[in-house]
């Protein structure tokens, strides 16, 4: 097994490496890849260094597999030069996600569909991950009808340029802005760019790619995207109005039985999901189950999860591990 991970020297590739370690994912080759100016640094992995090689000289070595984490123009140029030499790749950008054609996978959900003639895969956008693993059971059993999100989104997802700044006005350092405006005491609901509808792009994945993952366009979703001084994941606001009505021991049970799934959903002893607790774990956090009163047949609930892990690193190395395990390389 030969693994390329393209954008190691991030802050998701340095928690693909974790997570490709913690999970003793099968190498016997990894590819280190990064831009030009990353060229010759050297990482440890598994107590061995490695050095950081460039796009043609991975391409080049054959890869079995590439994750990708180095941004959508990378993608768009690079994974069809991977694919056409037969190496699988697995994106964690934006680019794919929507193509017709392109799988976007959430392996507890969706892997089933994948075949050998799927050389690039898509990674769903961190938000959606968390939200899609909370949705699709009880979806399955009461049919959405209509879901509003509010989401709280950690400075990690912006990256490492954002978490020095907020780090920096923590410490009352001038220094490079990642955002508009501080972030420190802050909350910014500019998510990503702008689109002419006047909603951020960040919002409109989280309304387009749950469609698509679930492969139902019967339900809608829309979203308010807000980046707050965090570090350790994404939470979101959930009301999800179905067809069919629930009992709340019901929702928990299912939701309690879902793989990857952690209910944490008591208000008398104050439990219910942080990203303190969320920090540098797989699980999906899901509490504050209760019933929407002002419409029927509707749910409240909070969704927590590390943006890092279940949100990028975790799911595309779940993505690569159903690969291996099936004989789909």
């Amino acid at each position: 097994m030969k693994l390329a991970l393209v954008g190691a020297t991030g802050m998701v590739g340095e928690v693909m490496l974790k997570v490709l370690q913690e999970r003793n994912f099968p190498i016997d080759e990894l590819l280190l890849v990064a831009s030009e100016k990353s060229v010759g640094k050297e990482i440890s992995f598994k107590g061995k260094n490695h050095k950081v090689i460039g796009l043609e000289e991975a391409v080049a070595a054959k890869p079995n597999i590439a994750i990708f984490s180095a941004g959508g123009n990378t993608s768009l140029e690079w994974a069809p030069k991977f694919a056409a030499i037969g190496t699988t790749v697995i994106d964690n950008s934006s680019a794919w996600r929507m193509e017709p054609g392109k799988k976007l996978i959430v392996p507890e959900i969706n892997a089933h569909l994948l075949t050998k003639d799927d050389k690039i895969i898509a990674n769903p956008n961190c938000s959606t991950i968390q939200l899609v693993m909370a949705l699709a059971p009880l979806h399955k059993k009461y049919k959405m009808k209509r879901v509003v999100v509010s989401t709280y989104q950690s400075v990690s997802g912006t990256g490492l340029k954002a978490v020095q700044q907020m780090e920096n006005e923590m410490a009352g350092i001038k220094g490079e802005m990642a955002y508009p405006y501080p972030i420190h005491k802050n909350a910014l609901p500019h998510c990503d760019v702008f689109e002419a509808n006047g909603y951020t792009k960040e919002e409109m994945k989280l309304a387009r790619e749950p469609q698509k993952i679930l492969d139902d366009r019967t339900f809608s979703v829309t979203a308010t995207a807000v980046r707050i001084p965090t570090a350790g994941g994404h939470s979101e606001a959930v009301n999800v109005q179905f067809e069919y009505d629930f009992e709340l021991g019901d929702i928990r049970r299912i939701l309690h039985e879902t793989s990857g799934i952690t209910v944490q959903d008591n208000p008398d002893t104050n439990t219910y999901p942080m990203p303190i607790y969320a920090h540098e774990k797989d699980d999906v956090f899901v509490g504050r189950i209760r019933r929407d009163e002002t419409q029927p047949n509707t749910l409240n609930m909070w969704i927590v999860s590390d943006n890092l892990r279940k949100g990028a690193a975790t799911n595309a190395v779940q993505i690569a591990e159903y690969l291996v395990k099936n004989h789909l390389l």
